[in-house]
């Protein structure tokens, strides 16, 4: 999941960038953007680099041990 700071940032952002009549309501319209930014990214199902390279690391693991039981079944076949 993304760092909740990293929304805020974005819904700033956003509510910097509009016509100065809105900015009158800038806290309601950061708001609603960190919601609907959270929503949308929370659909995509995201992962944080971290947790990339740890699941990365884990299938390299289970691979490296797949060829080696594979190995071991071939040695034991071949008896």
């Amino acid at each position: 999941m993304l760092d909740p700071k990293q929304f805020d940032e974005m819904a700033k952002r956003f509510s910097e960038s509009l016509p100065s009549g809105l900015r009158d309501m800038q806290q309601e319209v950061e708001k609603n953007a960190r919601v609907a930014l959270q929503s949308a990214f929370n659909r995509m199902e995201l992962v944080t680099r971290e947790e990339f390279d740890a699941q990365a690391k884990v299938l390299a693991r289970t691979r490296e041990r797949l060829e080696a039981l594979e190995a071991r079944i071939a040695a034991l076949e071949g008896k």
